[in-house]
């Protein structure tokens, strides 16, 4: 038997899997509405196979008021009529499946829509059956907020409400109240909507600001934050977030979720954990074999610059121990602005997103795509009149848009809206995205999408980059080396961050043993933004 048929039979789908993560309202739109729905994102799933990704995640497409896109949920086992219908998800998922593809989905157990039932009857009393579902606290006797809690989005994390007299915790919007996971009920209610997924066959879940799950209970004020000298554009950003969220009790939780996914075989579970610095609780969460599978931060999502000792720094938290849990990797998603936008200057974009694309799929940890990534897409400027993101209209014009990395996928160059809808889309679509159409670059094998086909299909052929250590072997200011190793199999990785040649030690890398380069990299130098694997 061979290293690549032990590794398959023995390692879990999901480990060192490719992922890609698709916004449901920017995907694809089959009914002309001008937003992206579930039978858009089933018509296109062939050009999602055809990267040969192990798994796609779907953002929310549950029953929302829409007021955070989707993360506002009325409905926690409901699809939104904007994306269609459960019979048109059910369609998804027996697509997905026949073409090999697992199908992730979000959960969002932080908070639900002011609009969900649960709340609606919450709110009515101090004594109705859910009156404890969701996190509500007595006025000062001056009649301020319970303390000095900020929401994500700027201003105090608490709405009063009359109905009750008693103020709401909202981390995020007011149209987001917080549950109560203290509550035992609220963490049973919230598994049986888990469970119903599952029941459907989902593969598996992405957990939304996991970290956000549970509060202090004794309401403590946070303490503020030193003043670091980075812009602060929010009332959150002057705070310490040490008891609106993050409460000790949140593994507790996680385990029982855990105990529910195993009982469907195969299942993955991954967690979001954001702050500045979320490592501790990444490897808190994730901790053992009864905890979550996976999860994935911000080290990447938010920087400004790709270098060398960022991605070193970033490995090193997931060293390759006992009980240490499995990493995921996002260069970007639908709350980060596109990386070719941070990273690199604009006449070096082709050249810095195939190296990009060869690093995410080289780390040791699942690897997640977002959609439009395999194409090379850029961050879209979205006028004011054209925003959507609450965040962004609330802050503008401090706050970088999330709308403008949220743009609809241009699938055809000479169709309207570039193939995504019949009709205007939500957002517009990215002035230079018509040229980097999914069709163009199907048909030109020198496409950063027939590369990114070419070098997932490289990294499944080569266990140890799926699964193998990883040891950092030098990182400078431009250049990073690093070898994945899984038994004899070694891989030695070299990559050259910065626009100038770069020379490679010698008889670091035999010429002989080369399995992919790029940019014109050779066993001796790696030019500007070029790339080099060598067993």
């Amino acid at each position: 038997m061979s290293m690549r048929d032990l590794s398959t039979e023995t390692r879990p789908w999901w480990r060192g899997a490719v992922i890609y993560q698709i916004y449901p309202r920017s995907f694809a739109d089959s009914n002309g509405d001008g937003v992206g729905d579930l039978p858009g994102i089933t018509a296109r799933l062939d050009h999602v196979a055809a990267l040969g990704v192990d798994a796609v995640w779907i953002s929310p497409f549950f029953t929302s008021p829409m007021r955070d896109f989707g993360y506002d949920i009325a409905d926690f086992c409901g699809v939104d009529p904007v994306f269609g219908t459960l019979d048109d998800f059910d369609a998804l998922i027996e697509r997905a499946h026949a073409l090999g593809l697992k199908v992730l989905i979000d959960q969002v157990y932080s908070h639900s829509s002011d609009q969900h039932p649960w709340f609606q009857e919450s709110r009515t009393s101090r004594t109705n059956a859910r009156a404890d579902w969701y996190v509500w606290a007595d006025a000062k006797p001056d009649g301020s907020p319970p303390n000095n809690w900020q929401s994500v989005f700027g201003g105090p994390a608490w709405t009063w409400d009359a109905r009750r007299g008693q103020y709401y915790l909202h981390n995020f919007l007011r149209e987001q109240p917080d549950l109560n996971f203290h509550n035992p009920e609220v963490q049973a209610a919230t598994l049986a909507t888990a469970k119903f997924w599952l029941d459907r066959g989902v593969d598996g879940f992405r957990l939304d600001a996991i970290n956000f799950t549970m509060h202090d209970p004794e309401l403590r004020d946070n303490p503020p934050a030193p003043d670091t000298g980075a812009p602060r554009t929010r009332p959150f950003d002057f705070q310490q977030h040490v008891f609106n969220q993050s409460h000790a009790d949140i593994p507790l939780l996680l385990e029982k979720l855990r105990a529910l996914a195993d009982r469907y075989p195969g299942r993955f579970t991954v967690a979001e954990v954001g702050g500045p610095s979320p490592e501790a609780e990444m490897h808190l969460f994730t901790a053992g074999d009864t905890r979550l599978n996976s999860a994935y931060g911000f080290n990447f999502l938010y920087a400004d610059r790709l270098t060398p000792a960022l991605v070193r720094d970033a490995v090193a938290e997931w060293p390759d121990t006992p009980g240490t849990g499995w990493p995921s990797w996002a260069f970007e998603n639908h709350d980060a602005p596109r990386a070719l936008s941070r990273w690199v200057a604009p006449e070096h974009r082709a050249a810095f997103a195939a190296m990009k694309m060869l690093l995410l799929l080289s780390l040791r940890g699942n690897a997640i795509l977002y959609y439009g990534e395999e194409l090379g897409l850029t961050q879209v400027d979205i006028a004011y009149e054209d925003l959507q993101d609450p965040e962004a209209i609330a802050n503008w014009p401090l706050t970088l848009s999330r709308d403008g990395a949220r743009t609809p996928m241009p699938w055809v160059a000479d169709a309207p809206n570039a193939g995504f809808s019949a009709a205007r889309p939500w957002l517009p679509v990215g002035p230079d995205h018509t040229a980097l159409a999914a069709d163009v670059q199907a048909g030109d094998p020198s496409s950063l999408l027939r590369l990114t086909q070419r070098l997932v299909a490289l990294r499944r052929a080569h266990p140890a980059l799926v699964e193998g250590s990883m040891e950092v072997l030098h990182a400078d200011a431009a250049l990073l080396v690093f070898a994945r190793t899984l038994g004899e199999a070694r891989i030695v990785c070299a990559f050259n961050f910065s626009d100038m040649p770069v020379a490679l030690p010698a008889g670091l890398i035999d010429a002989a043993a080369v399995v992919e380069a790029l940019n014109g990299a050779t066993a001796d130098s790696l030019p500007g933004f070029a790339a080099l694997l060598a067993r």
